[in-house]
């Protein structure tokens, strides 16, 4: 079965998915939308830079209802809750990687029922996916099925983010702010709230109730004025992220998931491992290391291509999960309770 997709913005992610949609023989690029009024109108090669596709982008949401696709990839950086009712009432199945797993924690209860109840007029479903948190949640959940017992689970991205081209994505996470901006844990901790998701929803794959959530930042200051091309950052404000989201059981750590990031040049002292992260401590302990490499035929120009490979891995884990949203029962969704989502169709043969 081929189904019918829209791709909904063309960003940096939306880029990665929009080709892949096209490259996929079990998907068929119906239509996309494109936020300015400056972008609709165009083919969707002129976006991708790509072969034209003979598929006009549009910024009307009507056009894209009058498609009737069987789901739309969903790319901006925060979920547009009306956007997203909109779509899910007219029986359009979305899968995304916007702030979204559950929505329970960021978007709270009553645009989550909002949510819910879009699903259940249009008989449709919605799934938020993403690498971290999303993908590596998944990959520690499958590895706990060789354990018999579970006492804390610890997922960290270690990564360096100089090349993610997002000035937006990066400062609403402190970087460049001054190390002593009033309330700079708390705009971490913000903007890291889909991060709280994943853990209700490890939790409760687990069988487990957590008592509560608490988050812990720390920052590491820039050495030096730093222009990446798309921002700067100056010497002495914030150019290392740190946070980790914990989720308490009985006052004790039994889910700690977090991330430490850098931007240009921090001391040697934080370290990046260039890697995800993924520990299981209990019988037996188990510690997984995944690093993003090119292939060998990957030539890259700049690190701006270099950075293509973080797209993927955010983007793909919602293509890949379209069949299996689009077969599910009306609702909001997530890793546990889908199929396994390979990479069908991208097998090179």
């Amino acid at each position: 079965m081929t189904y019918r997709v829209v791709q909904w913005n063309t960003g940096n992610v939306g880029t990665q998915t929009a080709l892949a949609i096209l490259k996929n023989p079990h998907l068929e690029l119906v239509g996309c939308y494109a936020w300015s009024p400056e972008k609709s109108g165009l083919d969707v090669g002129q976006l991708l830079e790509c072969d034209a596709t003979g598929i006009r982008t549009t910024n009307s949401i009507d056009d894209v209802l009058a498609l009737k696709p069987d789901c739309v990839c969903y790319t901006p950086l925060w979920p547009d809750v009306d956007q997203l009712c909109t779509l899910l009432s007219a029986g359009i199945n979305i899968v995304t990687t916007a702030h979204f797993i559950t929505g329970q924690v960021y978007l709270g209860d009553d645009k989550r029922e909002k949510i819910i109840a879009a699903c259940n007029t249009g008989n449709s479903a919605i799934m938020g996916t993403g690498m971290h948190p999303g993908f590596s949640n998944m990959m520690t959940l499958a590895a706990t099925a060789a354990c018999n017992r579970v006492d804390k689970i610890i997922i960290t991205e270690s990564q360096d983010a100089s090349g993610y081209a997002s000035e937006e994505t990066q400062r609403s996470v402190g970087f460049d702010s001054p190390m002593d901006a009033p309330g700079l844990s708390d705009m971490v901790r913000d903007g890291s709230l889909v991060f709280a998701e994943s853990l209700y929803m490890m939790a409760e794959a687990l069988k487990f109730t957590l008592d509560r959530v608490e988050f812990h930042s720390e920052f590491a200051p820039s050495t030096k004025d730093c222009d990446l091309g798309f921002m700067k950052i100056r010497k002495g404000h914030v150019a290392g992220v740190a946070g980790r989201w914990h989720g308490i059981v009985n006052d004790k750590i039994i889910l700690d998931i977090g991330f430490k990031w850098k931007m240009g040049s921090v001391d040697e002292s934080w370290k990046i491992e260039h890697a995800y992260l993924l520990e299981i401590q209990g019988f037996p302990t188990l510690k997984i290391r995944t690093e993003i490499l090119p292939p060998r035929d990957f030539v890259a120009h700049s690190l701006k291509d270099y950075m293509q490979l973080g797209m993927v891995i955010t983007g793909l884990p919602a293509v890949n999960a379209i069949p299996a949203i689009c077969q599910a029962s009306s609702g909001i969704h997530s890793y546990p309770d889908l199929p396994l989502t390979p990479a069908a169709g991208f097998v090179t043969v």
